[in-house]
């Protein structure tokens, strides 16, 4: 019987001109031909603003570095160059890795990688950038809020790696597609940017009975009433069966059971549950209808949601129900969310560790509010504006699917680089 064939050491897609330039090699990170973790230091003299880079002014998701806001008072750093890679050490999983366009020193949390000679710095980057790696890394990571990256482990990583002109090739199609990516993300910021100015204007601030920007045909409609969220509708904290494990079932015929963790703190609905509960624990929980608002108490408070489904709340839940009929409620939705009411939440929220909201606080959020036809206008227009920013949102994360899909396609599996 014949052996079986090892499996050449080659991508899935490759460029025309490199299809039959052969195997790529394969090493470790920590290859002395492939990179080195750079320990040369820096003394805290020689730091500006300008050419310190620390972990917090290392962007997420691969966006770069912002300017730093101070320096360390004490210490010495990593010394880098034009063309090294840095890498937050904590929480890999935010994937803050900056190809470096200047030189400067980094904190101590943050790991420089330096390119050798078998591998280009922008191959490298490509490689640190890989979702394979940041996986790697949490694998091994150490701690659990705090989890930090293993160098040892890190310089084991396995690579694989064709010759330099392949390497450039395939680091410029992935910059170009970085670059699509970044500029996706920023035409995000700046319509999220723009909504919260928009809102601080079609709200009025507080002391005040008018907000400063106002459509046409509502600027001679006078000045608004001021309310109170518990007067214009029932307020009412959630409730938690206990223990909950004992509620929880898989039956189709089980209430829906709202957890934190179901919501996405980008959108506007709730649409789904996780989880059911036995339909006994109804007398031990809130259950709230389609149309009511609900917001968290505590940690992300403030932060409102509306019920597209009938569902149980727990007690980290405040239901806005019975709304009344002067009130639209997406104007509610969009009032609570506006600069001024967050600004209320935070000024009002009790607790020295964790802040929480209780239902007294949110009865008592002032609420300006205009004819119901000036109310629908206003909702409709940050609606229209969080479609858009919904799409946009849409359509970055399509580039960042086909980007992992596309690295996976130009670079050897792991399994097969480790074999």
């Amino acid at each position: 019987m014949n052996e079986p064939t090892e499996k050449a050491l080659v991508p899935v897609l490759r460029f025309p001109e490199f299809r039959g330039a052969g195997e790529w090699e394969a090493a470790t990170l920590g290859d002395k031909n492939v990179s080195v973790f750079v320990k040369e230091r820096l003394p805290l003299e020689k730091l500006n603003l300008d050419n310190y880079v620390s972990t917090e002014n290392l962007l997420p998701e691969y966006a770069g570095v912002k300017a730093a806001s101070k320096l360390p008072p004490t210490g010495s750093f990593t010394r880098f160059k034009k063309g090294d890679v840095l890498i937050s050490n904590i929480r890999p999983y935010l994937k803050k890795v900056w190809s470096a366009n200047k030189e400067g020193a980094s904190s101590n949390d943050v790991i420089v990688i330096r390119a050798q000679t078998k591998v280009s710095s922008h191959f490298l980057t490509c490689i640190l950038k890989n979702d394979e790696f940041i996986n790697y890394i949490m694998k091994g990571a150490k701690g659990v809020k705090m989890p930090r990256g293993d160098i040892s482990l890190m310089k084991d990583y396995p690579i694989a790696f064709p010759f330099i002109s392949e390497q450039q090739k395939i680091a410029d199609c992935l910059s170009s597609l970085d670059q699509l990516i970044n500029a996706q993300s920023q035409k995000i910021d700046l319509l999220k940017t723009h909504k919260k100015g928009l809102m601080q204007q079609l709200f009025p601030l507080e002391g005040e009975t008018v907000p400063r920007l106002r459509f046409p045909e509502f600027r001679g409609a006078g000045e608004w009433e001021e309310k109170t969220l518990g007067e214009l509708s029932q307020i009412l904290r959630g409730g938690s069966p206990r223990p909950i494990d004992e509620y929880i079932t898989t039956d189709i015929d089980g209430l829906n059971w709202l957890k934190i963790g179901d919501v996405d703190q980008g959108s506007k609905y709730v649409t789904f549950t996780k989880e059911k509960v036995l339909k006994t624990a109804l007398n031990k929980t809130r259950e709230v209808s389609p149309g009511d608002l609900i917001m968290s108490n505590s940690m992300s408070f403030g932060r409102p949601y509306i019920l597209k489904i009938k569902s149980c709340i727990h007690d980290g839940w405040i239901a806005i129900t019975k709304i009344d009929g002067r009130a639209n409620r997406d104007y509610l939705y969009y009032l609570i969310l506006s600069p001024t009411s967050q600004e209320y939440f935070l000024n009002n929220a009790a607790g020295s560790g964790v802040q929480n909201l209780n239902a007294d606080i949110i009865k008592l959020l002032p609420v300006p509010i205009p004819k119901y036809s000036e109310q629908q206008k206003i909702a409709d227009c940050l609606s229209s504006l969080d479609q858009l920013i919904s799409a946009h949102s849409q359509k970055l994360t399509t580039l960042k699917t086909h980007k992992k899909a596309l690295m996976q396609q130009l670079f050897p599996a792991l399994a097969e680089v480790a074999r």
